[in-house]
């Protein structure tokens, strides 16, 4: 994960009340009997400068979130924007470019078996493909 400056999030909701995530399993947001519980960001994902995050925020992977406003609580994997423009597909190729320059900076290579994993997410879990 990249967190652009100045990126934040909350970890203990204004209320103070129960916290709850979105779950991949039932496609809904439940609770977690926690009361801190800040952001769970997914594998090759950035924010933006300046990107702001709800208590309790899920990310998926390969994201690139900007733009000014809250993203939703909820951001799907491939996903490419933020709260202001809304988001379009990251598509799995440009995701894959960028992955292989990121991890190249620390001499770490992006292999077949990662694009595969990714490639895999992609194709289960896009909107798009269900």
């Amino acid at each position: 994960c990249n967190l652009g400056a100045d990126t934040n999030n909350s970890n203990l909701k204004n209320n103070y009340d129960e916290i709850k995530l979105y779950s991949y399993e039932t496609e809904d947001f439940e609770k977690t009997g926690l009361q801190f519980c800040g952001l769970m960001m997914g594998d090759h994902s950035k924010s933006g400068i300046n990107t702001m995050f709800n208590t309790g925020t899920v990310v998926g992977v390969n994201t690139n979130i900007f733009g000014g406003g809250f993203p939703a609580k909820y951001v799907p994997s491939f996903a490419w924007g933020g709260a202001d423009a809304g988001f379009t597909v990251y598509r799995p190729d440009k995701a894959f470019e960028t992955a292989e320059r990121v991890m190249s900076r620390r001499h770490v290579t992006l292999t077949d078996m990662d694009k595969d994993i990714l490639q895999h997410i992609f194709d289960n879990t896009h909107p798009t493909n269900s």
